[in-house]
C-alpha cells in the first residue's frame, strides 16, 4: 500500500492504483478505509456495478447490513450479487428469502463455499463438512479447508477427530493463531487448561502480523485457560 499511496501523491494515481488500494485495505481487514476508496470511485462512476458490490462487501463486513443491501442491489444480478444477499437474508433472519437465494447457488466453489459458512452459522456442521470434503477431494491445495472441517468437528465435540485434521494444515503453517488457537480448544477439551496454555504460549514467542491479528484472542483464552488450572 505504500508504493500505491506514494504513486497517488507524486501524481501518478490512476484507476488501477485505486482499485489496488482499496483491494489490498480490504485484504488487510480495513474495512473503512477500502470503503472510502470506492466511494471515492463510485463519484466518478457511479454506474460501475463492480464498484457497488464491492462496496457491499466492505460495509458487510462493517456490521451495517441495509446500506450493504441497498449497494448490492444496485449491480445487476449476478453470482457475486447472490452471494451478498444470500448471507444478507441470514443477518436478517429471512428465512424465505435465504431459503429463494440458496436456490440460486451453483456448484461453483466459491458458492459452494458460501453455503458452508451459512450451514456453520446455522449450526448444520455435518452438512458444512460434507461441503468441504467435497471440495477438497478435487483441492487438495486449498489447505485452509482443513481448518474449517476441523472447526466444525470440534463443534460437534469431536475433539480427537479435529485434531487430526488440523494437524494437516498446521504442517505447514505452524504460526497460524486460528489454527493453533482450535488446537489450544481441542487440548483444553481433552486433556487439561494446563495442556492448552502451552500451546497457546508458543504463538506469543512468534513475531508476526498473524500474531497482531489474534493477540486479543489469545489474551483472553490463556486469561481461560490459566483460571481453570487454579480452580
Amino acid at each position: 500500500m505504500t508504493i500505491l499511496e506514494f504513486n497517488r501523491h507524486s501524481g501518478e494515481g490512476s484507476e488501477l492504483n485505486d482499485r489496488w488500494l482499496s483491494y489490498c485495505a480490504f485484504h488487510l481487514g480495513d474495512y473503512k478505509r477500502a470503503l472510502e476508496e470506492y466511494e471515492r470511485m463510485l463519484k466518478k462512476n457511479p454506474t460501475d456495478a463492480s464498484l457497488w458490490l464491492s462496496s457491499a462487501c466492505c460495509l458487510f463486513f462493517l456490521g451495517m447490513y441495509t446500506e450493504a443491501k441497498d449497494a448490492a442491489e444496485k449491480a445487476p444480478e449476478c453470482p457475486l450479487q447472490t452471494i451478498i444477499l444470500f448471507h444478507l437474508s441470514h443477518k436478517f433472519s429471512d428465512e424465505k428469502l435465504l431459503m429463494s437465494y440458496h436456490s440460486q447457488l451453483q456448484d461453483h466453489i466459491e458458492d459452494q463455499l458460501s453455503l458452508a459458512s451459512i450451514h456453520y452459522l446455522r449450526s448444520h456442521y455435518q452438512e458444512a463438512i460434507d461441503i468441504y470434503k467435497r471440495i477438497l477431494l478435487d483441492n487438495r491445495e486449498y489447505l485452509a479447508l482443513n481448518v474449517y472441517v476441523a472447526m466444525c468437528y470440534y463443534k460437534l465435540d469431536y475433539y480427537d477427530v479435529s485434531q487430526e485434521v488440523l494437524a494437516v494444515y498446521l504442517q505447514q503453517h505452524t504460526d497460524s493463531v486460528i489454527a493453533v488457537n482450535l488446537k489450544a480448544c481441542n487440548h483444553f477439551k481433552l486433556y487439561n487448561g494446563k495442556a492448552a496454555e502451552a500451546e497457546l504460549k508458543s504463538l506469543q514467542d512468534i513475531s508476526s502480523s498473524s500474531f497482531t491479528f489474534g493477540c486479543d484472542l489469545i489474551r483472553h483464552n490463556l486469561m481461560m485457560c490459566r483460571r481453570h488450572t487454579t480452580l
